[in-house]
């Protein structure tokens, strides 16, 4: 086990802010709407585990996760009382897993409902997705009314779709989808009915059906891009400072000495790198935060260091053994994000396993 002290870096979640938001977002929806979590990528790289148990004792009933092995883990650290459906659905092979360990495969392909017809006869639940034209995963309108004959021996529990572009909520694709979905449900009312993922809840009560899907949300990534955030962040990230050295003209700092120092300067080393999932992208234009003061990450990022321009840092705020935020005093994983080129979820899930992991509240 790594220790806090050898860690070059420490990950702190908050489960209760995770909480916190997970009931802001179910405060959001229409009257007698599920707000259920999507914990795949083991929770989003926060750890699917912890961050479950935390929304079970907050009030969630149902989980979400991408693979099948990532639903037998979670299994084992949740009651089966809570439901937990697995995405990806019965890959050729699996189907006997899903009852065996309390699993809902969600059907995504006339194979899948094949083999789950085959193997239940019924008699075990399962999701239908529908595909509303994302292109991904989910059965077409022309394979659903095809197929419907068979649809009465899976056990469908749930008729579900996937948003493209909620994050847009004037793109014109989100109607688009809501009219495809209402459609596909024609002839499925009967069966409670999921839309909406973390974006798609702010889209109205329209979109919320009977169970809304957040994600991202719930790890304090704004579902609401150009607007103010309403979740609060869950994570702070502080790496550890190696060394600090003082610089001067004509030194330069870091592989392919990119960064050439304008004169007098601190330099602080600090022991996180790709390796770790900090983007190659943020060499020269990064930042962290350093006794109240952003510092700015100069050099190339590499495997396993970042050099930091400490010189503005009051008295040995820089020192051996301190450290520097990453994520948190002010960074937000979604400016992160924008600086990096990516998106916040890029930012979460690349979150290296040689930090040390601490967990608060919850």
């Amino acid at each position: 086990m790594l220790s806090q002290a050898a860690a070059g870096a420490i990950l702190t979640i908050d489960l209760e802010a995770l909480a916190e938001n997970w009931r802001a977002l179910r405060a959001c929806l229409k009257q007698g709407a599920e707000a259920a979590a999507v914990v795949k990528a083991d929770g989003y790289g926060l750890g699917a585990e912890q961050v479950a148990s935390a929304l079970t004792k907050a009030g969630c009933r149902t989980f979400f996760v991408a693979r099948l092995e990532e639903g037998i883990r979670l299994r084992k650290a949740l009651s089966k009382g809570e439901r937990i459906f697995v995405l990806d659905g019965v890959l050729p092979g699996t189907a006997s897993e899903f009852p065996a360990h309390g699993l809902i495969p969600v059907l995504n392909e006339p194979g899948q409902i094949k083999e789950w017809a085959a193997l239940t006869q019924g008699q075990a639940r399962a999701a239908l997705h529908a595909d509303t034209g994302m292109n991904r995963l989910g059965i077409s309108q022309a394979e659903l009314e095809r197929l419907r004959p068979r649809l009465e021996k899976a056990g469908l529990c749930l008729v579900m779709s996937h948003l493209a572009c909620s994050e847009e909520a004037d793109n014109p694709k989100n109607a688009e989808q809501l009219g495809r979905f209402l459609e596909a449900r024609k002839n499925l009312s009967h069966l409670p009915a999921s839309l909406s993922n973390s974006s798609g809840i702010f889209l109205g009560s329209d979109y919320h059906f009977d169970l809304v899907r957040p994600g991202v949300a719930l790890y304090g990534v704004n579902p609401t891009p150009g607007q103010p955030n309403p979740m609060r962040q869950i994570v702070e990230l502080k790496a550890r400072i190696v060394q600090v050295r003082d610089v001067d003209l004509p030194e330069t700092v870091g592989y392919g000495a990119t960064h050439q120092v304008l004169g007098k300067s601190r330099i602080a080393t600090v022991a996180v790198g790709y390796a770790d999932g900090w983007p190659r992208s943020l060499s020269n234009r990064g930042f962290g935060a350093l006794a109240g003061v952003r510092v700015p990450l100069v050099g190339r990022v590499s495997m396993d260091l970042m050099t930091f321009d400490v010189t503005k840092t009051p008295g040995d705020a820089a020192r051996p053994g301190g450290f520097i935020t990453l994520l948190g005093d002010g960074a937000s994983v979604d400016e992160v994000a924008d600086l990096a080129g990516t998106i916040g979820y890029e930012i979460l899930t690349n979150l290296g396993p040689r930090y040390f992991r601490k967990y608060v509240g919850g």
